[in-house]
């Protein structure tokens, strides 16, 4: 479900297995493109599409016979997708997630919006990691990591996807999937305005490394292992986002840099960046979830890069602040 780019991906990854893929898509234009000449004629139309990988507009026909479900629309349009495809979605079918970040109604992740919205009769697994779909569609070597509460689910989606050019690990730690999916975006939107300003490496790599750790942080309270955070849909993924030059976050935090607006910006993307959205519901949650005092202290990239996005400082005044931060221990909670 979902016709962009890592939709289209994922698609190219179960299809080369020999699974029969049907995409699910809104345009009719579109899906007899992808049936006509196996391409799509927006996203990646330089890539083909194997010949298994079919497409439609038709929810029953998409859904009738789905041995799993993977679902690749953006969080921020998720909610109001899934109640116009619910009734037709067979009972018990799990699905797979490849959707980073928070709703900005609801504050949840990923994992909330499915179980409200589908109910908890079925299982649900989480895709993250280092994966830009242009590179997956090419046949680069990519790892990722899906996660679930139901591991013999995880398991299976492993064998499902894995292959030669495809390694997929699995974890049970789905929080802490969550959590670096949504993150890694608002850093890699900081590594861009710094690129922007022309700060240099060393900026970059400061900045990089504390949002790991403002990362790791926010993991360890809402319940997610440090290795999680450490791992490929943490460190690993924010490694990508932040570095990759075919990561939509970096280069939205690069036009900021350059002193455009983030209307300007949205007005000319033709994909969603999702950390714009997640940095402002973000800073949000971590105020309804977090105790504690000062919590821009302890999430100062976070809280930064969302006021940014909200026009209430400048991205070089955002990034001087960090820089007049007061000395203290690099990780405060080594203290106790």
């Amino acid at each position: 479900m979902g016709g962009g780019n890592f939709g289209l991906a994922l698609a190219s990854v179960v299809a080369k297995k020999g699974v029969p893929t049907t995409l699910l898509l809104r345009s009719d234009e579109v899906a007899a493109e992808i049936n006509e000449s196996h391409r799509h004629p927006r996203y990646m139309s330089d890539i083909k599409l194997p010949r298994t990988v079919r497409a439609t507009t038709d929810t029953k026909a998409a859904l009738a016979d789905a041995t799993f479900i993977i679902h690749a629309v953006p969080v921020q349009y998720t909610r109001a997708f899934l109640e116009t495809v619910k009734d037709d979605m067979p009972a018990g079918v799990p699905i797979l997630s490849a959707s980073k970040g928070i709703e900005t109604s609801s504050l949840g992740f990923m994992a909330d919006i499915l179980k409200e919205c589908l109910g908890e009769d079925r299982s649900y697994a989480f895709l993250s990691g280092p994966s830009f779909a242009r590179e997956i569609c090419e046949g680069v070597a990519t790892a990722v990591v899906i996660a679930s509460e139901d591991l013999m689910l995880a398991d299976e989606l492993a064998d499902l996807m894995a292959g030669e050019h495809f390694a997929v690990f699995t974890s049970r730690d789905v929080m802490g999937v969550e959590v670096g999916g949504a993150v890694k975006n608002v850093i890699a939107i900081a590594a861009g305005m710094c690129e922007g300003l022309g700060l240099g490496t060393n900026a970059l790599s400061g900045l990089v490394t504390r949002g790991c750790g403002e990362m790791r942080r926010l993991g360890i309270y809402l319940g997610a292992r440090p290795s999680t955070i450490s791992g490929l849909s943490g460190v690993g993924d924010t490694f990508g986002t932040c570095f990759g030059p075919l990561s939509r976050n970096r280069k939205f935090g690069y036009r900021l840099g350059k002193g455009e607006t983030p209307e300007e910006i949205c007005a000319s993307m033709t994909e969603v960046a999702e950390g714009v959205d997640t940095s402002i519901a973000l800073v949000k949650m971590i105020k309804k979830r977090c105790k504690g005092y000062r919590l821009d202290l302890k999430y100062p990239i976070l809280f930064g890069v969302a006021d940014i996005i909200e026009g209430k400082m400048k991205p070089l005044e955002g990034l001087q602040g960090l820089m007049n931060f007061p000395t203290r221990m690099e990780n405060y909670d080594e203290r106790f």
